[in-house]
Order: structure tokens, then C-alpha cells, then sequence
């Protein structure tokens, strides 16, 4: 099973970028998927993340910029990020919690970041 984040980029202060993160391989369902940033210096951090029946969660400094979002015909899940500022600058990763058509749970499934960088 791989999850595989994607979107990453340079914006400027007030940008948006979409991040993906589309997982594959012989995964049976996806209970919640969620993002988690890394800042340098800083501890891994809880972003946002949603169920499988599409409820949100969010952290409390999100505060209305981001949005998160998921199909799960095709096993992704998106972050919408508008109102970029530069302190979202991280690695965002992807996580999910999964059960793989072997008949395994995996409560703890992370994927490679990709880089959010706000600079002006």
C-alpha cells in the first residue's frame, strides 16, 4: 500500500495550492485519511482530516482557509489551502488509517511529504 502526496509548491502570502493524496495497491476500504505538517525545527503537526462518509476535522489554525476533501472511488483525498501564510510552510504528509484486502488493519499508514513553501 502506498499514499502518495502531491502538489506541493512555492506560493506567495495569500496563495492557494490543492495538495492530493492518492493512495493504491491491495487496500481493501480507507477509514480516515488525514494531513499532518512538519515544519523545520518543529514537531509533526495534525492538519486536517476526514471519515470515510466525508466528515471534517480541522485544526484550530486552519481557521476557515483550508478545506478538505476525498473520493473514494479513486482512494484520495485533497487539501484545499487558500490564504497561504508564510507560517504553513512545512511538509505536509498524508496518513490514513486502512484495512488492505489481506484482511490487515493499518491504523498507522503514512506517506512521503510533499513541500508547501510561502514566500514572497
Amino acid at each position: 500500500v502506498q499514499l502518495q502526496a502531491s502538489g506541493g509548491g512555492l506560493v506567495q502570502p495569500g496563495g492557494s495550492l490543492r495538495l492530493s493524496c492518492a493512495a493504491s495497491g491491495s487496500i481493501l476500504s480507507i477509514n480516515v485519511m488525514s494531513w499532518y505538517r512538519q515544519a523545520p525545527g518543529h514537531a509533526r503537526e495534525f492538519v486536517a482530516a476526514i471519515t470515510s462518509i466525508g466528515t471534517p476535522n480541522y485544526a484550530d489554525f486552519v481557521q476557515g482557509r483550508f478545506a478538505i476533501t476525498r473520493d473514494n472511488a479513486r482512494n484520495t483525498m485533497y487539501l484545499q489551502m487558500n490564504s497561504l501564510q508564510l507560517e504553513d510552510t512545512a511538509v505536509y504528509y498524508c496518513h490514513a488509517d486502512l484495512w488492505t484486502d489481506s484482511g490487515e488493519y493499518d491504523m498507522d499508514h503514512w506517506g512521503e511529504g510533499t513541500q508547501v513553501t510561502v514566500s514572497s
